[in-house]
């Protein structure tokens, strides 16, 4: 409690009180005026971008491997193994990752060099570019397709296996029982996942500082540069950018919680 209040609770005070004032202290409203700026929007515009994509892709191929480990009738080790690579690959970003990611698919990177080499692909030729926006929603990828297997998959152990041999009864085939059965159970944990994995990537800035540097321009990047001084040079529009990204993020996070708690309710 004592480390959540002097490294969360105080720090969010301090930001959303900063962003609410002038630097003499006075109580002002043009710091979030500030937000509207094409400077401010474009970074905001394209982290949400990034972050809609990288959860809806992270959902889908999540969702996929999961049903594959949990319900596609597989050894019980290749569950084990996928767990917890998952739990290892959830939490694995920042520099590290970026580091991975570059000694991978960079322009000298293993399969880069592979693939031009024995296949004679080139990427470069391609158009495909590591720091890019297509590169940074890859990197992302990496972790947020592990946070959605873990979890989602105690919810595809809570479909009880008398509701699919019901609907096989009535005639329902594999896909149908799918459909109407199991995604209507699972739409809460799915939504819910999904608003946690967007906050996850609207958040993260190490992770796109190392591998992007400053030339993808997103909300965390520029808010660093803000604490910086390198741009902008106004500390309270800085604490105004972080305010909007606590604004967002918390939604995010409130939407997970109550479809995560309906959710678990419905199962039960």
């Amino acid at each position: 409690m004592l480390f959540a209040l002097l490294f969360l609770i105080m720090p969010t005070i301090h930001i959303v009180l900063g962003a609410f004032q002038t630097p003499e202290g006075a109580f002002t409203l043009r710091n979030l005026q500030g937000l509207a700026v094409p400077q401010v929007v474009r970074p905001f515009m394209l982290s949400i971008k990034i972050s809609v994509l990288t959860a809806g892709l992270g959902c889908l191929f999540g969702l996929i491997l999961a049903a594959a480990v949990t319900k596609g009738g597989l050894p019980g080790w290749i569950r084990d193994a996928m767990l917890t690579f998952s739990g290892v690959a959830s939490n694995f970003a920042g520099v590290p990752l970026a580091f991975a990611f570059i000694a991978t698919l960079g322009r000298l990177g293993l399969v880069t060099v592979i693939l031009k080499e024995v296949f004679g692909i080139n990427l470069a030729a391609t158009g495909f570019n590591l720091i890019s926006f297509l590169g940074l929603t890859l990197t992302y990828l990496y972790f947020q397709i592990p946070l959605m297997i873990l979890i989602i998959t105690p919810a595809l152990d809570g479909l009880k296996r008398e509701w699919r041999e019901a609907a096989e009864i009535l005639g329902a085939s594999g896909s149908q029982y799918w459909r109407m059965v199991a995604l209507p159970v699972l739409w809460p944990s799915l939504l819910g996942t999904f608003a946690l994995l967007f906050a996850n990537s609207f958040g993260a800035v190490a992770t796109a500082m190392a591998l992007t540097g400053s030339s993808l321009s997103i909300v965390p990047i520029i808010l660093f540069a803000q604490i910086r001084g390198d741009v902008l040079q106004d500390p309270h529009l800085g604490y105004a950018i972080a305010f909007g990204m606590i604004v967002i993020t918390g939604i995010a996070n409130l939407v997970y919680i109550v479809l995560r708690t309906r959710a678990e309710k419905w199962i039960k």
